[in-house]
């Protein structure tokens, strides 16, 4: 690979609160959880942390609020060699938090409470302009408002950028969006919002693919959990498997996957590698508890 090009992560920031527990709780049922955890989290914040971790070259755009959780996440930030010099802080708003809830098979159900992110504006990302001229790789996610995300998109595609978006959570998009993105990356959910069509085989995640793509993106990654991901652009579709791990907690496996396919591509890696190398990252991340904690760093993936 060559040496990396810088990468912009637009997105949200959490305070991750868990609870290990057997089984989720059914509707109106309390029940006695395990282990509790407070991890740093949010899906802008794990993918920041994630590509700085695999060696990328990270400026962070993101809102916290005027409180311990805000001010944590920025020394946390800085220890990860993030440029937080654009996050910007919210006197009005709390910072956000997400409860998850990890069962015994490693799955998790999160519930986000978006706090200042919720606030991030275009006029905040106005300031950082001279990032967007210098940056190769935008990367996003949908833990902001849509008018943020579209107007930062739109920014990078002025300057020639390419755009990744993480359609996560799961919301239908604006069809004007699509014709920016250069690649977008759903899960199984996120792709059945997007196309309507229930993903139960290979066949119904290819025809998904094919209807993201008429929309106008240049690459369709559709992540697959322990399946891999499934590629669509103009040379056809391929299936990339991932190696098989023992899952601990899956909470951040995506965002691992973002990340270190932002890093892949801002070294020059074509898509196959490129989502080979995040397919890596994110199997290791799901053998730990946490969002960032569990982002490995580029030497773990060596060995």
């Amino acid at each position: 690979m060559s040496a990396p090009k810088s990468i912009i992560v637009v997105g949200s920031t959490n305070t991750d609160m868990v609870i290990k527990t057997n089984n989720f709780p059914l509707p109106g049922e309390t029940i006695l959880g395990g282990e509790f955890f407070m991890f740093p989290g949010g899906k802008g914040a794990n993918q920041a942390v994630s590509a700085s971790r695999l060696g990328g070259k990270v400026t962070f755009i993101a809102k916290v609020g005027n409180d311990v959780f805000g001010k944590q996440a920025l020394q946390q930030f800085k220890k990860e060699g993030i440029c937080t010099d654009y996050i910007v802080s919210d006197t009005k708003h709390p910072s956000g938090v997400a409860l998850i809830t990890v069962d015994g098979k490693g799955e998790n159900t999160i519930v986000v409470a978006q706090g200042s992110n919720g606030t991030l504006s275009p006029d905040d990302l106005r300031q950082a302009e001279r990032e967007f001229e210098l940056a190769e790789i935008l990367l996003m996610q949908l833990e902001i408002p849509m008018q943020t995300v579209m107007h930062a998109a739109k920014l990078a595609n002025l300057h020639g950028k390419k755009v990744i978006l993480n359609p996560a959570p799961a919301t239908p998009l604006p069809p004007e969006l699509f014709r920016d993105i250069y690649i977008i990356t759903p899960n199984k959910s996120e792709t059945e919002t997007l196309t309507g069509i229930n993903i139960t085989t290979m066949e119904s995640v290819e025809a998904a693919a094919q209807k993201i793509r008429d929309k106008g993106v240049t690459h369709v990654v559709i992540t697959l959990g322990a399946e891999g991901a499934y590629i669509l652009n103009k040379d056809g579709g391929r299936h990339i498997a991932t190696p098989r791990v023992q899952a601990i907690d899956s909470t951040a496996a995506g965002d691992v996957f973002n990340g270190a396919l932002a890093v892949a591509i801002s070294e020059g890696e074509e898509l196959n590698q490129a989502v080979l190398f995040a397919n890596r990252a994110a199997a290791l991340s799901v053998t730990k508890m946490g969002a960032q904690a569990s982002a490995p760093f580029r030497i773990e993936l060596r060995n």
